[in-house]
C-alpha cells in the first residue's frame, strides 16, 4: 500500500489516533530495523489492525467495509472461489448491476484484481477490509459449503433406488459425485494428510486429520453412505457387490494443477462400510533434512552415515511417526544417475524417479524377504526396505548391508538403543549387528506453532520444575554449541529452564484457530561407533548403549523438542503429549 511514514503520521497525529511521541519512537525504530511503520505500532499496541486500516483506506480514498456483521449471499461469495479468497485474503461481498464490490486486505493486488475481471467479467471495485472481517467472510465459505451439501443430499434423497443392484447406477449420480468430489477437494485444501468416513446407526460423520491430529469436519445422513461407498470403490476400481472383507485400493485426481493421490482402505464395521483414504500429494516439493529438523550433530551423522557404500540406515517409531517421509527424503539426497536404488515397499507412498519401486503382494508369495531377494539380483547400490517385520528379512538385509550395499529400513522401536535387542530378538548376531549397522535414529512428530499468531507464553513454575527433575541441562547446551541459527545461538547462554522463552499459538484464520500449523520431526540419533559396536558385541543392555551414545554427543528425542520449544517452533505441551510413554 502506497502510504510512505510521513503521510501516515500526519493523518494518525492530526486524527488524535497516536500521539506524536510514540509515532516518532515508531519511526526511529523502522529507521533502525527496516521494519514497516505500520507493524511497529501494531506490535507496540499504539493502534488496532482495524483503525489503522480505516486510516489507510480515507488516505488512499478507497472504502472501508466491516464484514464481521455482514451476511453475504451465496451467489454473490461464490464469484471468488474459496481457495482465492483464502489465499489472496479478499472476498466478494455486494453486486449492483455489472459491478462487483469485493474486500481486500491489500488493495494494490492488482494481479488477483485481473484475475477476477477476467473470470467474472464484472467491473471489480476493491475496498478495505481487516484481518477479522476476512476471518468472518471465509468462515460464510463453510457455512456455504453446509447449505450445498443441504442441496446435494435432498437431491439424492429424491433419486435413491433402491437394491444391490443400482450400487453402480447410485456411484454414477451427480449428487453423490458432487459430494465425494466436495469432500475431496476440502480435505486437499485443509492439508489433510487422512480422511475417515464413519458410519454409526443413524448418521455418517467425516473426519479428516490435520496436522496428525483427527477433527470433525461433518456429519451426513446415514442414506448417502451406500452412493458415497460405491463411488469411492468405483474410483479405486474395487469390487462394488463385497462387503464382508476389506479391501484397498488407489485412485488420483487433479485439483488446481497438483497431482494428488488417495491410497484408500475400505473395512466392514457393525453400521456399514469405513472408509479411510491417505491423501499423497505427488506434486508436492522434496523436504530437506533441514526442512524435517534435523540439525547440529544429528544431521552431521546422518550425512556421515548415508555417504558410507555400505552398512545399515534404521529409522524407528510408531506408526504415523514419519519413518517413510525421512527414508524418501534421504533416497532424494542419494538419487543421481550413478547409482541403481531399488525399493521393496508395503505400499508404495510415492512414485520417485530414477527409482525402482516394488510392492509388497503378500497373497502371491511377494513379501518382503522374497522381494528383497529378488532385488539383490538387479545389481543394487542402494536398497530401501519399507519395514523390517521379521528374522528372515532382517538376516538378507544384514547379509546385503556386509557385501557392499547401502541398505535403508524402518523398525518399530520407542527408541534408538532399543532397536539394538529388537534386531537380537529377530535372530540377528551381535556382532553383525555391530558391523554393519551405520546409524539408528528414532522420530516422533509434534506439530508446529502457527508463524502467523506466535506469541510468548508462560509456563507454571510447577510444570517447569516437574520437567527439569528428568533433565540435564548441560546435554541441551552442548548440543546448542553445534547449532548455527540465530535462534539456537540465543539459547548458548541460558542455564535454566527457567531462563527460557517459550511460545504458543492464539489462534487465526491461517490455523483455522487451532494455533498450530503443519509439523516437524523431533529426533534422536545413534552413531554406532567402536565403542558402541563393543558394547553391542558384548550384549549390553538398551540402556547401557543410550548412556554411551548421550557421552559421545546424543540428545534425546525429548531434549530435541525441548530445543525446538524454547527457539519457537513448537509447544512444550506438544513435546510433552508425544514423547510421553
Amino acid at each position: 500500500m502506497k502510504v510512505d511514514s510521513k503521510q501516515l503520521k500526519e493523518f494518525l497525529v492530526d486524527a488524535e489516533m497516536v500521539d506524536e511521541k510514540t509515532i516518532n519512537d515508531a519511526i526511529k525504530t523502522e529507521e533502525e530495523t527496516g521494519k514497516p511503520l505500520s507493524d511497529i505500532l501494531l506490535e507496540q499496541k499504539a493502534i488496532t489492525e482495524e483503525n489503522l486500516r480505516k486510516m489507510y483506506a480515507y488516505i488512499l480514498g478507497i472504502p472501508f467495509v466491516d464484514l464481521e456483521k455482514e451476511t453475504i449471499p451465496k451467489d454473490i461469495l461464490q464469484f471468488v472461489p474459496e481457495p482465492i479468497a483464502r489465499k489472496n485474503n479478499i472476498v466478494a461481498f455486494q453486486k449492483q448491476g455489472e459491478e462487483l464490490r469485493v474486500a481486500m486486505l491489500n488493495p494494490d493486488d492488482i494481479q488477483t484484481i485481473d484475475f477476477l475481471k477476467k473470470k467474472t467479467g464484472l467491473k471489480i471495485s476493491p475496498c478495505f477490509t481487516s484481518q477479522a472481517g476476512i476471518t468472518a467472510a471465509l468462515r460464510q465459505y463453510e457455512r456455504s459449503l453446509k447449505a450445498e451439501f443441504g442441496d446435494i443430499i435432498s437431491d439424492e434423497e429424491e433419486q435413491q433406488p433402491a437394491g444391490e443392484e443400482s450400487l453402480e447406477k447410485i456411484a454414477q449420480d451427480l449428487p453423490i459425485i458432487k459430494i465425494v468430489d466436495t469432500l475431496l477437494k476440502h480435505a486437499i485444501l485443509q492439508a489433510a494428510s487422512d480422511i475417515h468416513i464413519e458410519p454409526d446407526e443413524k448418521e455418517v460423520h467425516i473426519r479428516y486429520r490435520i496436522d496428525g491430529v483427527l477433527q470433525e469436519t461433518m456429519t451426513l445422513p446415514k442414506q448417502v453412505l451406500a452412493g458415497i461407498i460405491a463411488r469411492i470403490k468405483v474410483l479405486a476400481n474395487l469390487k462394488l457387490d463385497e462387503h464382508r472383507i476389506p479391501q484397498d485400493g488407489r485412485f488420483k485426481i487433479e485439483e488446481e494443477g497438483k497431482k494428488i493421490s488417495f491410497r484408500v482402505s475400505i473395512l466392514p464395521v457393525f453400521d456399514g462400510e469405513k472408509v479411510v483414504m491417505r491423501v499423497l500429494n505427488e506434486s508436492a516439493k522434496g523436504l530437506t533434512l533441514e526442512d524435517m529438523g534435523f540439525w547440529g550433530l544429528s544431521l552431521e551423522r546422518i550425512h556421515s552415515a548415508i555417504k558410507r557404500p555400505n552398512g545399515m540406515v534404521l529409522v524407528t517409531g510408531p506408526t504415523g511417526s514419519g519413518k517413510t517421509t525421512t527414508l524418501y527424503t534421504v533416497m532424494d539426497i542419494l538419487n543421481t544417475p550413478e547409482v541403481n536404488i531399488s525399493t521393496i515397499e508395503d505400499p508404495i507412498e510415492y512414485r520417485m524417479p530414477r527409482i525402482n519401486q516394488t510392492q509388497v503382494k503378500a497373497k502371491i508369495g511377494m513379501t518382503f524377504a522374497s522381494g528383497l531377494r529378488a532385488l539383490l539380483r538387479q545389481d543394487p547400490d542402494i536398497i530401501m526396505v519399507g519395514e523390517i517385520r521379521d528374522s528372515e528379512t532382517m538376516q538378507i538385509a544384514m547379509n546385503a548391508a556386509m557385501t557392499g550395499h547401502l541398505v535403508l529400513s524402518t523398525l518399530h522401536t520407542n527408541s534408538a538403543a532399543a532397536a539394538i535387542p529388537r534386531m537380537v530378538d529377530m535372530k540377528a548376531e551381535a556382532f553383525l549387528i555391530a558391523s554393519t549397522v551405520n546409524v539408528i535414529l528414532a522420530q516422533r512428530l509434534v506439530r508446529k506453532i502457527c508463524p502467523d499468531c506466535r506469541k510468548k507464553t508462560e509456563i507454571a513454575a510447577k510444570k517447569l520444575t516437574q520437567v527439569g527433575e528428568s533433565l540435564d541441562f548441560n546435554v541441551i547446551k552442548k548440543a546448542v554449541q553445534k547449532g548455527d541459527s540465530v535462534e539456537l545461538k540465543g539459547l548458548k547462554d541460558i542455564k535454566s529452564l527457567n531462563e527460557a522463552t517459550f511460545f504458543k499459538g492464539a489462534g487465526c484464520d491461517k490455523c483455522n484457530g487451532e494455533g498450530y500449523k503443519g509439523r516437524i520431526g523431533i529426533y534422536e540419533v545413534l552413531e554406532v561407533s567402536e565403542g558402541i559396536q563393543r558394547l553391542i558385541s558384548s550384549n549390553a543392555t538398551s540402556d547401557e548403549i543410550d548412556k554411551l551414545s548421550r557421552k559421545e554427543g546424543m540428545f534425546s528425542m525429548f531434549e530435541d523438542g525441548l530445543i525446538k520449544a524454547m527457539i519457537g517452533s513448537t509447544t512444550l505441551e506438544e513435546i510433552l503429549r508425544v514423547t510421553e510413554e
